[in-house]
């Protein structure tokens, strides 16, 4: 009996998925996807995240390229309250894209919806972040 129980309602499953329009599945899988744009002033930088991966820029040095990895999310909290990304590879580095009412750059008066904490190595940036 159990298992006839568990049948229909897989076989239910199923119908439901493949009657539901294409576009609200396409919709569902955007939405949890965790492509942000972070940056700062004073100094310059900024941070693209894709899950083609995550690239540091910056107007002294050289562009610096990491792995995508998928982010830490805060214990008990919405998922896009709090991601924390821990590079793979090249020491102690660090991005963490907080939810917040508003963030301002400093020099335009654009608000943005996350501010951004990067650390890389030794050195800490503050700044502001948008999803893409």
């Amino acid at each position: 009996m159990k298992i006839l129980i568990s049948s229909i309602v897989f076989v239910g499953f199923g119908i439901t998925l493949l009657t539901m329009p294409r576009n609200s599945l396409v919709i569902a899988e955007t939405a949890n996807s965790e492509e942000f744009t972070a940056r700062g002033t004073e100094p310059f930088w900024s941070l693209s995240v894709t899950k083609r991966g995550i690239a540091y820029s910056s107007p002294d040095a050289p562009i610096q390229t990491f792995p995508y990895v998928t982010p830490l999310k805060a214990e008990g909290r919405p998922a896009n309250l709090l991601q924390v990304y821990r590079f793979k590879g090249r020491g102690n580095n660090i991005l963490i894209i907080k939810q917040v009412n508003t963030c301002s750059d400093g020099m335009s008066d654009k608000n943005y919806s996350y501010s951004a904490t990067f650390i890389l190595g030794n050195r800490v940036f503050d700044g502001c972040a948008q999803k893409k």
